[in-house]
């Protein structure tokens, strides 16, 4: 228990009606305002047990800094900008990757705020928007692209930032991504094992980085286990359900149509589904699917999709790990990772880029 000094008394005014304040917590606990101030600051000089029965009181009484003061003194925020597509995957990828970086900062000051911003919009306008109006302490950017306006923007601005996905710009900074190389390499594999031997991809748009590595291991698994490619470059997983439906159908009207697809979303994999059946083939059959998901949907949807899940909500945890050390001033070099597919359960070995499991942050 922090031992008090004689100027350190506790607050015996009653507190005025009102929302919960320190003082509240300080006359409820019989400690100063300055030490409960401290304590709910993680400070080393107070003690575990004053911290702890100082944290248990403000959660029963539902504490909230004021943000307004907390800017005037401290110049910070305690704002975590998630920058979301409007237009992102509806199944599963915004939800889990908004419950990761939830749990990351659910022990720290940070709170998280979505900023969305359409299709059609330019994308640096939310994120010129945070920087100019200084909204929030650091930002979480998703569909990164191989040359990425934003992230240049961010570093000459000095702005805490983390991407999920890679750049290829020469500039280091934090980032957590999916390895859809070995993704699109394993679907491969695995198509080739149940006898496909005419492959089609569903890719991202071709201005992601993600779809640059889906490709390249989509390529490399054809050329190693002698499959062929049928071209499906009509349509990407970014489309709607119906386009990707329609560019499915199309392509299984053709005598060289393919009898394996690799779909990098499982929205295009149930867009996929329905394409073949509206051309008369059953999934299974005479078309075998394997499929990216970010929830577990498609086997009960089609128990005879082969799914390769990706961990969307790991990817939050880590993104959120990212921005807070950037904002602590841990080098971005630290700063990388990289998950693996797993299949239906079982993970895949790492390789060297993920330096190690991702740890919540201290509280700042």
């Amino acid at each position: 228990m922090t031992k008090r000094k004689r100027t350190d008394r506790p607050d015996t005014t009653v507190p005025t009606a009102g929302p919960p304040t320190l003082k509240t917590i300080a006359y409820m606990t019989g400690y100063s305002v300055t030490a409960v101030s401290r304590a709910l600051k993680d400070a080393p000089d107070i003690g575990m047990e004053t911290k702890q029965r100082v944290r248990l009181v403000a959660q029963q009484i539902g504490y909230r800094p004021n943000r307004a003061g907390v800017r005037l003194r401290t110049g910070k925020t305690n704002v975590i900008s998630l920058v979301l597509n409007t237009e992102e995957e509806v199944m599963g990828l915004t939800s889990q990757m908004v419950y990761g970086i939830s749990e990351v900062l659910r022990d720290t000051p940070y709170h998280l705020v979505v900023t969305p911003y359409a299709h059609q919009n330019d994308p640096m306008e939310p994120v010129r928007y945070i920087v100019e109006t200084g909204s929030a302490d650091g930002i979480i950017l998703s569909r990164t692209e191989l040359q990425d306006r934003r992230v240049r923007y961010l570093t000459e601005n000095g702005m805490p930032f983390a991407t999920h996905g890679r750049t290829e710009m020469g500039i280091e900074h934090p980032w957590h991504d999916f390895d859809n190389e070995r993704f699109a390499y394993d679907a491969v594999k695995r198509l080739a094992e149940r006898g496909a031997r005419r492959l089609a991809l569903i890719a991202p748009p071709d201005i992601l980085t993600y779809s640059r590595h889906m490709k390249a291991g989509f390529t490399t698994g054809l050329r190693e286990c002698g499959l062929r490619r049928v071209p499906l470059d009509t349509i990407t997983v970014d489309d709607n359900l119906d386009t990707i439906q329609a560019g499915v159908f199309e392509v299984m009207q053709s005598p060289d149509r393919p009898d394996g697809i690799v779909c990098g979303s499982g929205g295009a994999a149930i867009a996929a589904v329905a394409g073949i059946e509206q051309a008369g083939l059953r999934v299974g059959r005479d078309v075998l699917i394997v499929s990216k998901q970010h929830t577990n949907i498609l086997r009960r949807f089609r128990e005879d999709i082969e799914v390769i899940n990706e961990d969307v909500r790991l990817g939050g945890r880590d993104l959120a790990t990212c921005v807070i050390r950037s904002i602590q001033g841990v080098p971005p070099t630290e700063l990388q990772f990289l998950s693996y597919p797993d299949g239906d359960g079982g993970k895949t070995p790492p390789i060297e880029n993920r330096a190690e499991e991702t740890k919540p942050p201290v509280a700042v």
